[in-house]
């Protein structure tokens, strides 16, 4: 299974230069895993520090000179290398401030990319297909350059394997229709090319992605059709280009569902082994602003995310996070990919199972997932090792953290707490997290300008908090409306007891669409949200049934009109959500919240009539909403059950009957309950009698007396 956390906006971007550019270049690794290099497609380079959203240099080129190809970090000599006007190579490192002053060559070919790896000298690829390190480039920058590709011949991919430490490079070209696959490699120097098959009316791969495992280098291409194929490439090959072009023997490995959807542009990337993210095709039940996640090894969709704005045929991925650019942003999405098995793929792995994927299963919360980049303790190789464990020793302790807490400004507690969460061990900062949310919440209760909402989210994000630990933590944020804690507190906390469930359920009821739309929520929520109104339109239009269930026809001298039929069926209900897509979204944590009926009861007494009504109506919502088919095409998403939802029904009527019988504004209400629950009795009453002449046929013993063929009438009723 996968799964695709909560996102956040690392950056603006420049204006769309064409359908599928957002205006960056590239997004390329920083110098360790937090940091990342962002190229724009105007005149500046950026680097940007991953877990504060926040750059930590940045550079641009004068008026008039143009960037090339995405700037590139090289991690032996610790510099950034980038092109300009096609010719010029611009080294730098991260204390020069103007660019033009840094080191600088013109070569003698035009160039198309600096690829690099970690713990690799970079290669420079020429638009002609030659290719030179870049050292030995640097030194003799006039060298001639040797063409390659053919006079028409032009290179629309490239990228860079690491190889067992032997860079490997990749590149597609296309000529006159025909689509090549070039693979260059060193030690000693040979040059591969391939042809990929071609199909009538199938354009060209749109997306290409490589990946180097199991001795073999898998690169993965993606077509406007929605078919993903995967080539093999050998770790050696004996060929030395003489053999002329070889054919690229292929795999189907995924379709992706295209419906009516005409596309122009997508990517894809691998994830792992049996994962690949996919943009710009449609998610099945929606539209085509999607992120989603595929497995490739059971053709499912394992995780989804809609995002605002368009997407574009761009996406690069990390140390555990997607970066997806999209209306007028690019975004970072944590995501997480558990082992492939087909218990995983159907939804039937036991939490069991996933502790052998989680060294981390100790967590407080016994429901606990965290991002990969939190728990996971990855070496950071590089020559700046010294200067990395000097940075480490620095960090604060737990007891320098709170008193800093007690008196230092928002941001700076903030930047410390984000700073602690990453240096600190696994093990030390399960038992830390709780007393540095304690210390927050505490000074967030006396000084009523400090609320530091990005570290408590922070420290969720850890899973090394529940209520128990922090009892006032979800109070201060019901106290604050700082809706968005209190819907991942609901997601992550296994312990929150019955009164603090129904406190935060009367805020929510309490609090008025036009501000609960403010609130940056779950996607996947939202996402349910808007599949079931969209499933109402759409049922609307069709005219469908209730569980099969169609009301007997009426005589046929009343007139057939609109009107008519809704007076002629007892389920023509108003049936529009009754309150706005955030507050449901909210509402359906609250649904899925444990809890007791026995303590619960007594806390449900103190909503207020209005209250009472409105989440009666929704819950009414979703029932209906559930007896189409409309909940099945969204079932992978986060959402309430039937009986969840019957058994807070029960829990309301329990605790309001007096009230909802005698209150004048409750009549319509319970009328439309009792009619829906009267059709649902007799649909299986129906059902039951089906059951039961099943079950005698079932029971019955075959006659002896029939021969080889013999007719038989069964009467079921």
């Amino acid at each position: 299974m996968a799964v695709l956390y909560e996102g956040y906006t690392l950056c603006g971007v420049g204006p769309v230069q064409n359908s599928s550019n957002i205006g960056i270049l590239g997004v390329e690794p920083g110098r360790d895993i937090d940091h990342v290099l962002v190229t724009d497609s105007s005149r500046s380079i950026t680097v940007y520090k991953v877990s504060d959203q926040k750059p930590t240099g940045s550079w641009s080129v004068k008026q008039g000179q143009k960037i090339s190809c995405p700037a590139v970090f090289n991690t032996q000599s610790q510099e950034y290398v980038v092109v300009t006007d096609d010719k010029v190579v611009r080294v730098w490192k991260e204390d020069d401030v103007n660019l033009e002053k840094a080191f600088k060559a013109t070569v003698s070919a035009d160039v198309l990319r600096v690829l690099s790896a970690t713990d690799v000298e970079p290669v420079v690829l020429f638009c002609c297909g030659a290719v030179r390190f870049l050292d030995s480039l640097l030194a003799s920058p006039q060298q001639p350059i040797e063409v390659v590709l053919a006079e028409d011949e032009i290179i629309r991919w490239s990228s860079v394997v690491d190889e067992e430490h032997q860079l490997v490079v990749l590149f597609s070209t296309e000529k006159r229709g025909e689509h090549f696959l070039y693979v260059w490699r060193f030690n000693p120097n040979t040059l591969v090319k391939h042809r990929f098959e071609t199909e009538p009316g199938l354009s060209a791969p749109i997306s290409f992605s490589a990946t180097y495992r199991g001795g073999n280098i898998h690169l993965l291409y993606l077509y406007l059709n929605g078919c993903v194929y995967e080539s093999l490439l050998p770790l050696r090959s004996s060929s030395t280009g003489a053999e002329g072009v070889q054919a690229l023997s292929r795999s189907l490995c995924l379709s992706l569902p295209l419906g009516e959807e005409k596309l122009m542009s997508g990517a894809a990337v691998v994830l792992d082994e049996a994962h690949v993210a996919v943009v710009g095709f449609p998610h099945p039940s929606a539209g085509a602003d999607y992120l989603c996640i595929w497995n490739t090894h059971f053709q499912t969709l394992q995780a989804s995310k809609e995002t605002t704005g368009r997407i574009y045929s761009q996406l690069w991925c990390y140390s555990g996070k997607l970066y997806v650019p999209h209306g007028s942003m690019l975004s970072v999405i944590p995501f997480e990919c558990q082992k492939s098995s087909l218990a995983a793929a159907m939804g039937k792995l036991k939490e069991t199972i996933q502790s052998e994927f989680k060294s981390h299963s100790f967590a407080s919360s016994w429901s606990a997932q965290s991002y990969s980049d939190v728990t996971q303790a990855t070496e950071i190789k590089s020559r700046m090792s010294s200067k990395t464990n000097s940075n480490a020793q620095s960090a604060l302790t737990v007891e320098q953290l709170i008193e800093h807490i007690k008196t230092s400004a928002l941001e700076d507690v903030q930047a410390e707490v984000g700073e602690f969460i990453r240096r600190t061990p696994q093990a030390d900062l399960q038992l830390a997290a709780g007393r540095v949310a304690l210390e927050l919440v505490s000074r967030s209760q006396t000084d009523a300008s400090f609320y530091p909402q990005c570290a408590f989210l922070q420290l969720l994000e850890t899973r090394y908090l529940c209520y128990s630990v922090c009892p006032e933590l979800l109070s201060l944020a019901m106290v604050k409306k700082d809706f968005r804690l209190c819907q991942i507190a609901f997601q992550i906390f296994s312990d929150i007891p019955e009164a603090v469930t129904c406190a935060c359920l009367k805020a929510i009821l309490s609090t008025p669409d036009s501000e609960m739309a403010t609130v940056n929520l779950d996607t996947g929520s939202m996402m349910f949200m808007k599949e079931l109104t969209r499933a109402q339109s759409q049922s609307d239009e069709e005219g469908g049934q209730l569980n099969g269930f169609c009301p007997p026809a009426i005589e046929s001298d009343i007139s057939d009109t609109p009107r008519n039929k809704l007076q002629r069926d007892p389920l023509a209900l108003d049936m529009s959500c009754p309150v706005g897509l955030h507050k449901g979204a909210l509402l359906n944590e609250v649904l899925q919240t444990a809890y007791s009926d026995r303590p619960l009861l007594p806390h449900l007494k103190d909503l207020t009539v209005p209250q009472v009504m409105v989440f009666l109506q929704y819950l009414r919502f979703l029932y209906f909403k559930y007896s189409h088919d409309a909940h099945k095409q969204i079932q992978d998403l986060r959402t309430p059950s039937i009986s969840q939802i019957i058994d807070w029904v029960c829990l309301l009527l329990d605790a309001h009957f007096t009230v909802l019988a005698v209150a004048p504004e409750a009549k319509r209400l319970v009328s439309d309950l009792h009619k829906f629950v009267r059709s649902q009795v007799k649909l299986y009453a129906e059902l039951g009698k089906i059951e039961g002449s099943l079950q005698v046929l079932k029971n019955s013993k075959q006659s002896e007396a029939f021969g080889m063929y013999a007719i038989q009438v069964i009467e079921l009723f």
